[in-house]
């Protein structure tokens, strides 16, 4: 396993890691074919496979930040990250790519991407290698 720091700089944004990820196959992982297996190990972002046109990227919609929660007291308190861990969960925070001889497939403009979501923040990723025969 191999764990790579990927720094964000504002609240929502996406980022591409598609290089950084080939940078770690390519020096950790040799002439390895196998699946590899990337999780992020934060509930306020996420991370996904994206078409990156070179058009500007939109805003991610959010759910109403009127999600509530009962306190120990009793009372309704308004928690302003919870629209981001439904988020996450909705998109995921980990992916299953095939890697073959250190590289990942990749159609047309495809790229590997952490979508940060209550930034800015350090967000770690695990990336983990299973080979095949």
């Amino acid at each position: 396993m191999h764990r790579l720091a990927i720094k964000t700089h504002k609240k929502r944004e996406v980022i591409d890691i598609t290089q950084k990820l080939e940078a770690v196959l390519w020096k950790q992982y040799e002439d390895k074919t196998g699946v590899c297996q990337l999780s992020l190990l934060h509930t306020t972002a996420a991370l996904t496979t994206a078409d990156l046109d070179p058009a500007p990227i939109s805003t991610c919609s959010t759910p109403s930040n009127s999600w509530c929660r009962s306190s120990t007291t009793g009372t309704s308190t308004i928690r302003k990250h919870v629209p981001d861990h439904i988020l996450s969960a909705m998109i995921g925070t980990s992916v299953s790519l095939m890697v073959r001889k250190r590289l990942t497939p990749a159609g047309y403009l495809a790229a590997r991407v952490l979508i940060e979501l209550d930034g800015p923040r350090e967000r770690e990723l695990v990336i983990a290698l299973a080979e095949t025969a």
